[in-house]
């Protein structure tokens, strides 16, 4: 692929085969079509394998794009987005990414107003009207080995990292479509297990409680369309927090539907916070995941980084 001058509007679009349960390798003839039709200068690579859309993203940065459009579902912009900001050379406020969203959650495009009509989204594109959101990052442990993650979206930890993990496995082998979480969120209850949290807000006494899961978020939504943060702002500077204590299970079954309208946050379990950071401990350690990628387990520290990242928005 030859270079291009870093001030000209062409999209390199990284396109995730796998999204969607091979949906994006099926409609990418289509959405390149409609790419054309209206005009949208782009030129298209494909991911092989898990983590390679960051790679991809690194390396077209030093071929001098700086408009990275994502064909595919919340993991793949993850990964976009980490090889954005795990590269020091262009300053993140020169790039522009989009999305045509053909995942499983896509829950990251509920935020910005992103249509799933595959023509809508494109004519976005072409619009090309922009937001700035904030971005995170994780610092977590994977063994005893430190890493650290960027985030556009949520990250869930405790019982809601391990429903996403079951999910991706599902991913993995085939099984795809929002069906999916839904099962799994209920399957899941069988073994679980509270753990004991604390939490450190933006240095205030810390919070202790048995948990049942725990939510950090720029935008509201994950699980497909789950409002688990519904006062959160994607550029207000601030992570919103929801920590669900310890529940029955069949009090958990029954608040399930109100995970969509938003309405489970009133229940006497559910506690919300706000802060620029954030560090949680917990017995035994908790799983992590963050826009949907399953990663490490605690102790957490969650940073902020304000108005990060330009996007192609919807109206609000």
């Amino acid at each position: 692929m030859t270079e291009v001058n870093p001030h000209t509007k062409t999209w390199i679009t990284i396109i995730n085969p796998n999204a969607g349960t091979k949906k994006a390798e099926r409609d990418w003839h289509n959405i390149a079509q409609l790419l054309r039709k209206h005009e949208v200068s782009f030129a298209e690579v494909f991911t092989l394998e898990r983590g390679h859309a960051m790679e991809l993203t690194r390396e077209n940065i030093k071929k001098g794009y700086r408009h990275f459009l994502v064909v595919g579902g919340d993991g793949t912009m993850n990964e976009v987005i980490n090889g954005i900001f795990t590269q020091s050379e262009i300053p993140a406020s020169e790039f522009v990414v989009g999305m045509i969203p053909v995942g499983t959650g896509n829950d990251w495009c509920r935020s910005f107003s992103i249509p799933f009509s595959y023509k809508k989204a494109v004519k976005l594109i072409k619009k090309g009207n922009t937001r700035i959101q904030d971005v995170g990052k994780i610092s977590y442990y994977n063994s005893s080995t430190p890493k650290s993650r960027y985030f556009v979206n949520v990250a869930g930890m405790g019982y809601d990292a391990v429903v996403a993990a079951k999910t991706n496995k599902d991913k993995e082998r085939g099984r795809g479509g929002p069906l999916i979480y839904i099962k799994n969120l209920f399957t899941s209850l069988i073994f679980y297990k509270h753990s004991s949290t604390e939490l450190h807000l933006d240095g205030q006494s810390p919070v202790r409680h048995k948990t049942f899961s725990l939510s950090v978020g720029i935008g509201k939504y994950n699980g497909g369309g789950m409002m688990q943060l519904p006062s959160a702002q994607v550029d207000d500077g601030k992570f919103d927090v929801t920590l669900i204590k310890k529940l029955g299970k069949f009090t958990v079954l029954k608040e399930v539907k109100n995970l969509y309208d938003g309405s489970f946050v009133k229940h006497p379990k559910v506690d919300t916070y706000r802060a620029t950071e954030i560090r949680i401990k917990s017995s035994p350690d908790i799983s992590l995941e963050a826009d949907g990628e399953s990663l490490g387990h605690s102790p957490f520290t969650f940073e902020m980084i304000p108005q990060a990242l330009r996007v192609i928005a919807g109206s609000e």
